[in-house]
């Protein structure tokens, strides 16, 4: 199993990563057979929620495994499933976010909350359609954490292996918890315009950063044997890099077309979310323009004009040119560590790559 380092994430490599989680969700399907068509709903969500994405994380996995192996270890073979298990990951923390924020959407379609209770609805069921949805996506999203550790330890690696890993799984897998309850706590208590920034970049890391490009890159690379300095430098260049990933994110969520992103624009103003972008504006913004921002923040009912009186606060206090600047040193700092490390070819092009893609990206 090879793929090509110019395009690390590239139709044949998204194909194997798509047919990893589908094989695996196949076999829970059979382990779970005994509660026979009442669990068809799950199925079909489970299947709706794993088809496409990014695969950023499997990429960076994958590669980071290439990047530190031997030439000659044959181990890429099998370490798809660890990789793609980072999508499942990513899935369980998506489902548990759109709840948590109200979200209506998600990858262009309904959030799994949403599915669930407008499916309670057509059927006629008994209760709340908006109880059971809320319950049925917790749900599926702890099913979706727990198969994500059932992939990797299904993978048939060494235990050797991933013994070394195992310390990069367990923390990736409390961090992103972790990272959500800082965010959640964050659009819940009063912050002080100087508090705001620096509370910001904290959440970042735990709940971007590490999780979508540092600890994917490590796990790779420990199941590869790297050394105690390849792990560290890989994790200060996928921190760094998270950072400009998670920046851009708030730029697209401010900015971005939804037809692209798949995300109604505005949607993290609405949801009360505090970013690094939001940060920027309320340290520099008029004082008179700062109190209309914090006025819009946790407010769902924003209008379209409103949302256009807010990306002029965004854009006139700096805060976007601040945001681009922050998003360009974070990539560059990232850059400069993974070339001082001691990887393949092939495989640092493939970060490099990745980690363009992770910036530069419109969705």
């Amino acid at each position: 199993m090879k793929f090509d380092p110019e395009a690390p994430l590239g139709k044949d490599f998204k194909k194997a990563v798509q047919a990893s989680v589908d094989r695996f969700i196949a076999t829970q399907a059979d382990l779970l057979a005994g509660a026979g068509r009442h669990l068809d709903l799950i199925w079909e969500e489970a299947h709706r929620f794993t088809q496409g994405g990014k695969h950023i994380r499997p990429g960076f996995c994958y590669w980071g495994f290439v990047a530190a192996a031997p030439q000659d270890d044959e181990t890429p073979k099998k370490i798809m499933d660890v990789a793609a298990s980072l999508d499942l990951l990513h899935v369980s923390a998506l489902m548990h976010d759109d709840f948590i924020d109200s979200s209506d959407t998600r990858r262009g379609g309904p959030s799994a909350h949403r599915a669930f209770e407008a499916h309670h609805v057509q059927a006629g069921w008994l209760g709340d359609s908006a109880h059971f949805g809320a319950g049925a996506s917790i749900l599926l999203g702890d099913l979706f954490f727990a198969w994500s550790v059932s992939m990797v330890e299904q993978s048939g690696l060494s235990a050797e292996r991933l013994k070394r890993a195992r310390p990069y799984l367990d923390s990736v897998r409390s961090e992103v918890l972790a990272g959500q309850y800082l965010d959640l706590l964050h659009q819940a208590t009063p912050s002080k315009p100087e508090d705001l920034l620096r509370d910001a970049e904290l959440i970042m890391d735990f709940k971007t950063a590490k999780y979508t490009v540092a600890r994917p890159a490590q796990i790779g690379a420990a199941l590869a044997m790297a050394s105690d300095v390849t792990l560290e430098g890989l994790g200060r260049f996928g921190t760094n890099v998270g950072r400009a990933f998670q920046m851009r994110d708030d730029l697209l969520g401010m900015f971005g077309d939804p037809k692209v992103t798949g995300k109604p624009a505005g949607d993290d103003l609405r949801e009360g979310k505090k970013t690094v972008l939001v940060g920027y504006a309320m340290r520099d913004a008029s004082t008179k323009d700062a109190a209309k921002l914090a006025a819009m923040l946790g407010d769902p009912s924003l209008t379209k004009t409103d949302l256009a009186e807010a990306r002029r606060i965004l854009t006139e206090s700096g805060a976007v040119e601040c945001t681009e600047k922050a998003i360009e040193v974070q990539a560059a700092k990232g850059m400069r560590t993974l070339h001082r490390l001691d990887l393949s070819e092939q495989g640092t092009f493939a970060l490099m790559s990745l980690a363009h893609a992770a910036v530069e990206r419109v969705a």
